[in-house]
């Protein structure tokens, strides 16, 4: 697709990527979590334990959202840190909330 024929704004396409990332009640779930811990991250197996849901089926959900940018992960094996991308977090908040206000 060349510029010519892109209609979209990034604006656009960063509500859509937030928005899918926001669609499922679990990762809603982690983002609430992580969010609630801004001051530590978090453990996968920690939130494994806290979730009704297999840690295969964790891992795509955490997998999205940082497709999204609004986690991040850090790998000290065998263990995975996940926390808030407060850049990112930040910048969901004010799009978000400017999208709602129109």
């Amino acid at each position: 697709m060349t510029d010519k024929e892109k209609i979209f704004t990034v604006n656009q396409e960063k509500v859509a990527r937030f928005g899918k990332a926001l669609s499922n009640p679990i990762r809603v779930y982690i983002l609430d979590y992580l969010a609630n811990n801004l001051d530590k991250c978090c453990y996968s197996g920690d939130m494994a334990e806290e979730l009704p849901i297999a840690r295969s089926t964790l891992s795509e959900h955490l997998s999205e959202l940082k497709k999204a940018g609004l986690i991040q992960g850090e790998i000290n094996p065998p263990y995975i840190k996940y926390c808030i991308n407060r850049e990112n977090w930040e910048e969901a908040q004010t799009i978000l909330s400017n999208f709602f206000k129109r």
